[in-house]
């Protein structure tokens, strides 16, 4: 979560029922709110997707709001929901327990379908796999190497593509595994995100571990390469990594693994199966 993110939750405020007529109300609406906190100059609010809910008469806005927050200007997202007379910040299905808030992630561009982040199946097919990871969360251990293995067994009729979406504040030590994956790709080690999940890290270092050489001796020890921590300093693999984040966070990616077919998020994380059957 960005530090604007962090003062707009903190900020206490009228979460449901503000009267609306029109999408414009939406945009005054959070208008209002975010000018509410102190430490927030707002520069501008818009509205950069509208989608309609399994829920008669509303739809779910994905706002753009450009901010600066001591004297750095941000631009974050954020999401309401309207019937055209109130206005919400969140709806939790009773039955599930679970938040609207997943139906309404904005659709990837085609930007997303990057040659250069495939990992694995044909870019030139029909269906398109996005995922962003961190190879220490627990569930992606699992889960993307199961993803990684289906597209290679339909590698004629899906192609996936692999962002890094270190998540710091849980696994500092991933912020460093994820350059060294990528140096060690572009040093030729094939499957280098494939293999990242599938060694037992723990047996090295800590995923809070902020032990750069530790872990750098751990991959070096793992791949069987010898990588050098100068080459994972440098600015370019830095923004390789910044990219990627920054790709996720435009797209509003808060956790891992998330996955997108065919441009449109799948909350349920299964429907890759469901692609490259005849």
């Amino acid at each position: 979560m960005n530090k604007f993110s962090k003062l707009l939750s903190a900020t206490l405020l009228l979460s449901v029922s503000l009267y609306a007529n029109s999408d414009n109300s939406v945009i005054e609406f959070e208008k209002k709110r975010v000018s509410q906190n102190p430490n927030v100059k707002l520069n501008e609010v818009s509205i950069n997707t509208k989608k309609e809910l399994p829920l008669a008469g509303w739809s779910g806005y994905i706002m753009d709001v450009k901010v600066n927050v001591q004297g750095k200007d941000i631009n974050a997202k954020d999401i309401l929901f309207s019937d055209g007379k109130y206005i919400s910040l969140d709806l939790i299905d009773v039955e599930t327990g679970k938040s609207l808030k997943d139906l309404v992630t904005p659709n990837l561009s085609e930007n997303y379908h990057d040659k250069s982040k495939l990992i694995a199946g044909n870019h030139n097919a029909k269906d398109k796999i996005v995922i962003f990871s961190d190879p220490l969360c627990p569930f992606c251990i699992d889960y993307v190497p199961e993803v990684i293995k289906y597209v290679q067994k339909n590698s004629d009729s899906i192609a996936l593509y692999y962002y890094h979406f270190p998540l710091l504040g849980l696994h500092p030590a991933a912020g460093i595994l994820v350059k060294l994956v990528d140096v060690a790709k572009h040093k030729g080690i094939k499957d280098a995100e494939l293999k990242v999940y599938q060694i037992d890290w723990e047996k090295h270092f800590d995923a809070k571990s902020t032990d750069d050489k530790k872990i750098l001796e751990a991959f070096n020890k793992e791949f069987k390469t010898t990588i050098k921590l100068e080459e994972i300093k440098t600015d370019k693999v830095s923004e390789v990594i910044e990219k990627d984040i920054l790709m996720g966070e435009e797209v509003m990616v808060s956790g891992t693994p998330t996955i997108f077919i065919n441009g449109v998020k799948d909350t349920s994380r299964l429907k890759y199966e469901t692609l490259g059957k005849k």
